[in-house]
């Protein structure tokens, strides 16, 4: 049966359980709220299936509960810090502070980040980024979960990136994708939700397509685009993992595997828009692009055109009142928790009870 729960009792409870396994409070609500904010956006797959998971890393010591980064070169623009095994939620968010501060300072910043972890959504990162009057760019390096272009065993991650500009009236412009023909989390919600997955997003380890996401998990995701999603998440892993001193290729361990350093390295980008044009124009030429876009005549169908960021406003508008449903699979995983850290699971309520 479905398991639906208001979006700050979930918050309370993922922070709270966090914070019972030796992270700080102000930390283990902003794993919390990374989690809790994907569901609201309508992904799932980067949600509170995942709460398990960091949680099984701290108890293991594969991460460290309390993020004690490391600065390795500063250049002024140029930051490179190392992370120390630290939660990667909380590391990426002070890499945004950091790469704010110099690119006001500066123009243009770059922050490297190594021996980190995976940090979730990289668009709730450049989101905060552009709401502080820059453009942003985040890329991070992953797992291996795709193969080579013409191979047959994993030796790519997913490699997603982000880039998150202000819209205006618009609020934050915002795109986040991996470059696989599917994030590798949509593969573990179909599995918690005992679903097939559909046809293109996988192989099995014998490399023959299949909708069986258990199959899928053991075997290979498909790039996007064929070889141009290959060649991407490859460049992506050099400015991630390679340019930054952390783990590349085969050597990044992804968080659902409780133990072993991750090795994750990020790269933000952050440009600062008053250095290159006046932040009022470049808000009106970007409410200009939105509207143009926007009016473009909707295919059949398709009942309005979006641009990058929107659909998860509107989702997360919609799901603040009507709760966030979770699987049987997470919600039996969040009850495990609950029991082993003493934390109450948070109450299922009704839309009803939700709108009152």
């Amino acid at each position: 049966m479905p398991h639906t729960v208001g979006a700050a009792d979930l918050l309370g409870f993922a922070a709270a359980t966090t914070e019972a396994h030796g992270v700080p409070p102000a930390d283990a609500r902003l794993l919390a709220d990374t989690l809790v904010t994907a569901e609201l956006w309508g992904h799932p797959s980067h949600g509170m299936l995942r709460l398990p998971w960091y949680l099984a890393r701290l108890a293991s010591g594969a991460t460290t509960a309390v993020a004690a980064p490391e600065l390795v070169t500063d250049s002024g623009a140029v930051l490179v810090v190392d992370g120390c095994d630290g939660l990667g939620q909380v590391l990426t968010d002070r890499a945004v502070t950091w790469g704010v501060e110099r690119a006001r300072r500066h123009g243009i910043s770059a922050v490297g980040v190594r021996n980190s972890g995976h940090f979730g959504t990289a668009a709730y990162f450049t989101r905060k980024a552009a709401e502080r009057g820059c453009v942003a760019l985040l890329a991070t390096n992953a797992s291996p979960a795709m193969a080579p272009w013409g191979g047959r065993e994993k030796r790519i991650g997913t490699n997603p990136w982000s880039i998150a500009a202000p819209g205006g009236r618009y609020g934050a412009v915002v795109m986040d994708i991996a470059n696989t023909a599917v994030a590798r989390g949509k593969i573990y919600h179909a599995k918690e939700r005992g679903e097939p997955i559909p046809g293109g997003w996988a192989a099995d380890a014998d490399g023959v397509p299949t909708t069986d996401p258990r199959r899928a998990i053991e075997g290979l995701i498909l790039p996007m685009a064929g070889h141009k999603g290959y060649a991407i998440s490859f460049m992506l892993d050099v400015l991630a993992g390679v340019l930054t001193g952390s783990a590349f290729g085969s050597a990044v361990v992804g968080p659902y595997q409780p133990a072993g350093r991750s090795g994750v390295g990020h790269l933000l980008i952050c440009v600062d828009i008053a250095a290159m044009a006046d932040p009022a124009e470049f808000e009106q030429r970007m409410e200009t692009l939105v509207e143009e876009t926007k009016s473009t005549p909707a295919a059949p169908g398709t009942a309005e055109v979006f641009v990058p960021g929107e659909p998860e406003v509107r989702t997360a508008e919609r799901l603040r009142s009507e709760g966030i449903t979770l699987a049987d699979d997470t919600w039996s995983s969040l009850g495990r928790i609950a029991e082993a850290t003493a934390v109450p699971l948070p109450a299922p309520v009704t839309p009803q009870e939700l709108s009152a």
